[in-house]
């Protein structure tokens, strides 16, 4: 049930901080170093000012929107979030549950505690929920990451979200200092069997990063390699630079996010808020265009949105939401985001979101990333 109490995003977050310990905690509420990227990707939305109009008609007027040919009650998406079932039982399930009965998204981790015919057997036939996909890091198994694409597409899965902002973990000194360590009875079940690569034999002097780990790491020819195996369309995962939203267009991208990992990669990367209207200039409406990091109210839906976002995806709340309260708790973080920006809708004389545009933001980022 939903405590008592719990009226936005941000009560959730404080509930489940008491209810986590402090091992849960270092994972899911930390980022990597000092947490700067963290903490300015909520104030860059903040400090974003909306210039509403008034007078004007909106009756009748809605929040919904499409994806690749998928309808859905609100622009917002689960954003993948690895092991689930450290913040309840039912992990994944609870959250694919909460995406169907809003009208929300899904987007299920490579690392999920649940398999994926699992979660797509539960939400698959509901003709009202909105998209399903897998969020994939491109592993050096190749032939492993074959077949659970073959996996993902035979279970219903609709699109991939290829993950390439992270070829190596940040330097996460929270939990480093709480000593983090994954429960024995969660894991990435959906990565059983697959083959790790041999460790490379290091001269004295050499890095283990660049001279071994990075050998692995992949590049944009492995996005043509991707879209040889499968039949879906495939977003790619932690752009922030508009060359590299160019690059992922020319390599026949279906989309890209604007992401900088929730902070977890490399600290002090530009918040999201302040990347995305480069980006949105730099694809125009070639590519389907989504942003994450910071989204705590339905303000901030609709600021992303004007500023050229076609959705967003939310991570923490749905992570704190899940801790607390399980599938209600997760339903109601959306239900509060689609109240409250319908409400911003009205209030800024919006009818539909495709009349949000960057005229509505009084003052948008200063910094050109060009």
């Amino acid at each position: 049930m939903i405590p008592p109490g719990i009226v936005a995003l941000a009560d959730y977050e404080a509930a489940a901080r008491e209810r986590l310990d402090d091992n849960a905690w270092s994972y899911f509420g930390g980022a990597a170093a000092d947490e700067i990227t963290l903490h300015d990707n909520r104030r860059a939305w903040s400090e974003l000012r909306l210039l509403p109009r008034v007078l004007r008609q909106v009756a009748g007027g809605s929040c919904a929107t499409e994806l690749l040919g998928r309808r859905m009650a609100l622009p917002v998406l689960l954003a993948p979030i690895a092991y689930q079932r450290m913040l309840h039982p039912d992990g994944e399930l609870a959250g694919a549950a909460a995406a169907a009965a809003q009208g929300a998204g899904l987007v299920l981790s490579t690392q999920a505690s649940v398999r994926l015919e699992d979660v797509a057997r539960l939400v698959a036939n509901d003709a009202d929920r909105g998209p399903l996909w897998l969020q994939l890091y491109l592993l050096p198994d190749r032939g492993f990451i074959r077949e659970l694409v073959q996996r993902a597409e035979g279970a219903g899965f609709e699109a991939l979200m290829l993950t390439v902002d992270a070829p190596v973990h940040g330097a996460r000194d929270r939990e480093r200092r709480a000593g983090f360590k994954r429960p024995a009875d969660v894991s990435a079940v959906n990565l059983d069997g697959i083959q790790r690569p041999a460790r490379r034999t290091l001269a004295d002097g050499q890095s283990a990063l660049f001279d071994d780990l990075m050998h692995q790491a992949p590049t944009w020819d492995d996005i043509t390699w991707l879209q040889a195996q499968t039949r879906l369309p495939i977003l790619v995962k932690g752009v922030l630079h508009p060359d590299d939203a160019r690059q992922a267009r020319a390599a026949g991208a279906a989309g890209v996010v604007v992401s900088n990992h929730g902070g977890r990669t490399i600290d002090t990367a530009v918040p999201t808020a302040w990347a995305l209207p480069s980006i949105a200039d730099a694809v125009g409406d070639d590519l389907l265009l989504l942003v994450d990091g910071g989204i705590r109210r339905g303000t901030d839906v609709l600021k992303a949105i004007a500023l050229g976002a076609d959705a967003v995806l939310v991570g923490r709340p749905h992570v704190h939401a899940l801790a607390v309260a399980g599938a209600h708790g997760v339903a109601h973080v959306l239900r509060l985001l689609r109240d409250e920006l319908e409400i911003a809708m009205a209030l800024c004389g919006i009818a539909q979101l495709a009349e949000a545009s960057p005229q509505l933001i009084f003052n948008t980022p200063h910094r050109s990333i060009e």
